[in-house]
């Protein structure tokens, strides 16, 4: 990337329910460059803005003691386990080089730092979609299950998602990478029948990857997802 769009970047590793994380206000006046990386504690379903809340069974999330809480931005569900994702916010403000005001265009440069982080973790062959939001029959239900501008692939399987949401201050990108990639356990959450969930695994299955599997004995951790992500940033 052009050295005209290097500026510092402020990082952060913050603990928060993930109901809290999502409503922080990150994109308002005075906003700058920043990489928040967020600890995940405890186990919840994040719906996207306007996925009905009747895709959840009820009965099931209970049970398990999973959270359920709405993200400001579009998309299916996605599952945040301790170990199972790395969960990070990027912000830029709205007067930095990266920012785009063509919304499909602006995920571009943070689909080549995931490509370059992956690399730099001996991943090699990722590619970031560049062309438009490419939906499935499951996309509407799981996150993983369609794909986004920006959004990373390896072996033609996807392993990092992305979100926007932007003020006129400043855009905010919300990164889920798979460690692992738990079908059935996302599946269990959903209020799908019997017929439903037996085409929603295989085809879920093919279509998303965890990094552990791609790259096992690798040793990926969440501080070694921030620390090569944070390296490649311009």
């Amino acid at each position: 990337m052009s050295d005209d769009t290097s500026r510092p970047w402020r990082v952060e590793e913050v603990t928060l329910d993930v109901a809290s994380a999502h409503g922080a206000d990150l994109t308002g006046a005075g906003a700058t460059r920043l990489v928040r990386h967020h600890r995940i504690e405890r186990p919840a379903l994040v719906l996207g803005s306007t996925q009905p809340e009747a895709h959840v069974d009820p009965a099931v999330v209970a049970r398990r003691g999973i959270d359920v809480v709405r993200r400001r931005s579009g998309g299916g569900a996605v599952l945040l386990v301790p170990g199972d994702v790395v969960w990070l916010d990027v912000v830029i403000p709205a007067a930095d080089p990266l920012w785009s005001d063509d919304i499909g265009a602006s995920f571009a440069w943070l689909g080549a730092v995931w490509v370059d982080t992956l690399a730099a973790l001996g991943i090699p062959g990722a590619d970031a979609h560049e062309g438009a939001l490419v939906c499935t029959r499951w996309s509407r239900w799981v996150c993983f299950g369609g794909l986004g501008p920006g959004e990373v692939r390896v072996q033609g399987r996807k392993v990092v998602g992305i979100s926007q949401r932007r003020t006129r201050a400043a855009a905010r990108f919300q990164c889920a990478a798979l460690l692992r990639w738990d079908v059935v356990g996302i599946l269990d959450l959903l209020a799908l029948d019997p017929l439903e969930r037996a085409l929603a695994e295989p085809a879920l299955g093919e279509v998303a990857a965890g990094l552990t599997d791609l790259a096992p004995g690798a040793g990926l951790t969440d501080a070694a997802v921030l620390a090569a992500f944070v390296a490649a940033l311009p």
